[in-house]
């Protein structure tokens, strides 16, 4: 009897196991996860190792004692988890799935804060707000790089370290750039006031004590100082009680521009958080790799070998590492930093998501849209709008179970009404769409409006929502579970986690480039898509892809100018004047034409539409593709035989 077979008690962790020419080992992923897991001492979960082979007594000594472990194989797996990439979390009511790195390590800190509340050193991973690693990395340079990018380059340089060694790569040479620079944190104004003092008393001593301590070159202002002992505190079981003594005059009366700063302890400031545990496992077999192969390398790693000692300093640290079988050694600082990371990195590749939004929308812009909207009509490029093939298409919400009426949720009465008119014109684009057997997905599902909907109007279909908050996910299932929905499935990641086939895609409201995410997820899978925009002002660049997208649009405009339309389409507020609006309507639909345009060029055919009723949202474009013909499984076109819903 395989797992599958078993009424699951509690909720099953699948990971994965990598079985290059037939020599079984972990991936970082993994190493990761199961390091958490020991840190935490969490023993909450059912650990599955997904290989071809049964290979858990292989790994025995990589894997904690203390942890329920068993082997399963691709084509056992639920199908939730098959649909994403691993490391995946299914709950114990296999109608939940967790997919993603930092989403299941978040998830383990989570679980294991509600087994034991007491655990702050375990709370503390969460970081300032609790936001460690919860942005998604499609969106968030910081993320990217812990997540994705370390983890793939020490892969990488793993299986060819010979050849990898000659050039060390752009994400390890840029944490080794972020580790050296000066450290910001919430009200650090006191620990910069304390470490001011260290120095002054330093230099006190030096002074009364001659050169002896110059010529050795010790000074307890060097090294790991005051910023270590903050952070090791922080981690304590007993609070650490406050100062009562005022700084003296001369400590006091420093400007705060003129304090010291604080030097990096861990890899987001001076505290060990999540960030810390993913980079730990990667950077120990990074590390221990250049030691073999090419230790002359080195030296260009100071700041990350120091960083690589601290780690070391945090209680759990070394048995969570012992209990996944590696040997962590204390890393020799060079006494002499020579040259270290390339010049060309620059600072804005260590942006944070905040940080790049400010640098998009605080350009300064000139002119306002009239000139670009102008240059563009000079081209003959005006916004186009499809006329709605159903404007008075209208769902039975007076028959509908009440869990499913937006009327219940949280919200007012009118937001609710607008709610519906929003709902109706999405499901009857994708009614128009769907067939038996389909499966769609809902994109940014928040608490599953739309997707929740669409599986009860359409049965005969397989409904899955997709959404990274996790406490709107566990609220639609909910509402799911009181409507007794069996075609419907919940799934907390990021987008590039989903990788199960689908053939409609919807969203409503994407913000900002998480529309285009969308859509090229859903062109990369020959799916449909049916997506209502939003946040226009929020669009901008990204891994995937640049703006304008198209080739008639990049002819015509910059990025710049491309950005004040994007800036000026999120005017269409009620309140604003109606001459406003109707220009921020114009540069909506700009915007949205150009996305129409790159999708046309990969074969797709694209209405852009406006929902009906217009009051129904400011942010009222809908965007409505159909894959080429010929796409479908059957080889024909099967989308060329939809209706129009009646």
């Amino acid at each position: 009897m395989t797992h599958t077979d078993e009424k699951q008690q509690r909720p099953s962790l699948y990971l994965s196991v990598c079985c290059p020419r037939e020599e079984t080992r972990l991936p970082l992923h993994t190493t990761i996860t199961l390091f958490l897991l020991s840190y935490c001492k969490c023993k909450s979960f059912k650990v599955f190792l997904v290989s071809k082979t049964n290979c858990s007594q292989l790994l025995k000594s990589q894997l904690p004692e203390d942890l329920d472990v068993c082997d399963t194989k691709v084509d056992e797996l639920p199908l939730l988890v098959k649909s994403c990439r691993l490391p995946a979390v299914l709950d114990d009511t296999a109608r939940i799935c967790r997919a993603g790195l930092a989403v299941v390590l978040r998830h383990i800190i989570n679980t294991t804060l509600e087994t034991d509340p007491s655990r702050n050193d375990v709370q503390a991973l969460l970081g300032f707000k609790k936001t460690c690693l919860k942005a998604c990395a499609e969106v968030s340079k910081w993320t990217r790089l812990c997540e994705t990018g370390i983890p793939s380059a020490v892969e990488d340089h793993l299986q060819n370290p010979l050849i990898q060694t000659k050039q060390l790569p752009l994400s390890i040479l840029t944490l080794e750039k972020r580790l050296a620079e000066p450290v910001k944190v919430h009200n650090d104004d006191k620990i910069r006031r304390q470490k001011l003092k260290q120095q002054k008393d330093s230099e006190k001593n030096d002074f009364l004590n001659g050169s002896e301590d110059k010529d050795s070159g010790q000074s307890s202002t060097s090294g790991d100082g005051l910023e270590l002992q903050t952070a090791l505190a922080r981690l304590s079981v007993d609070a650490v009680p406050a100062a009562t003594t005022r700084e003296k005059s001369d400590i006091r009366k420093v400007k705060t521009t003129d304090l010291p700063a604080l030097e990096h302890v861990f890899a987001e400031g001076l505290f060990f958080t999540l960030t810390d545990v993913v980079l730990l496992p990667c950077i120990h077999q990074y590390l221990c790799s250049l030691r073999v192969h090419a230790a002359g390398t080195l030296h260009q790693l100071s700041h990350l070998l120091r960083w690589y000692s601290r780690v070391q300093a945090v209680p759990g640290v070394l048995r969570a590492a012992k209990d996944c079988g590696m040997d962590l050694s204390v890393a020799q600082v060079p006494t002499v930093e020579l040259p270290g990371p390339s010049a060309e990195l620059s600072t804005a590749n260590l942006l944070e998501p905040e940080e790049i939004q400010d640098v998009t929308t605080q350009l300064p812009f000139v002119g306002g849209p009239r000139p670009t909207m102008t240059k563009l009509k000079e081209k003959g490029i005006e916004a186009i709008y499809t006329p709605h093939p159903c404007p008075s298409w209208t769902l039975p919400w007076d028959s509908l179970p009440a869990a499913i009426n937006p009327t219940e949720g949280k919200m007012s009465n009118i937001r609710a009404i607008r709610k519906k008119q929003q709902l109706n014109n999405l499901v009857a684009m994708v009614t128009e769409l769907a067939r038996p057997g389909y499966t769609v997905v809902d994109f940014c599902s928040g608490t599953g409006h739309v997707g929740i909907v669409l599986a009860h109007t359409l049965p005969e279909c397989q409904v899955i929502l997709i959404e990274n908050k996790e406490e709107s996910l566990v609220r639609a299932q909910r509402r799911s579970a009181q409507l007794g929905l069996n075609n419907i499935g919940f799934i907390q990641a990021n987008l590039d986690y989903f990788t199960g086939p689908f053939q409609i895609g919807v969203a409503l409201h994407a913000c900002g480039i998480a529309t285009d995410m969308v859509m090229e997820h859903c062109i990369d899978a020959g799916a449909a898509f049916v997506i209502s925009p939003c946040c226009y002002g929020f669009i901008q660049n990204a891994v995937k892809f640049t703006f304008p997208k198209s080739e008639g649009f990049r002819e015509a405009l910059t990025s710049k100018e491309h950005m004040i339309l994007c800036r000026f389409a999120d005017q269409t507020a009620v309140q604003l004047p109606p001459d406003r609006r109707l220009i921020g309507k114009q540069c909506m639909g700009l915007v949205d034409l150009d996305r129409s345009w790159a999708a046309e060029t990969r074969g797709y055919s694209v209405r852009v539409m406006t929902m009906e009723p217009e009051s129904c949202s400011p942010k009222n474009n809908m965007l409505v593709g159909k894959p080429p013909p010929g796409s479908g499984e059957d080889g024909t076109d099967e989308q060329s035989t939809a209706t129009v819903p009646k």
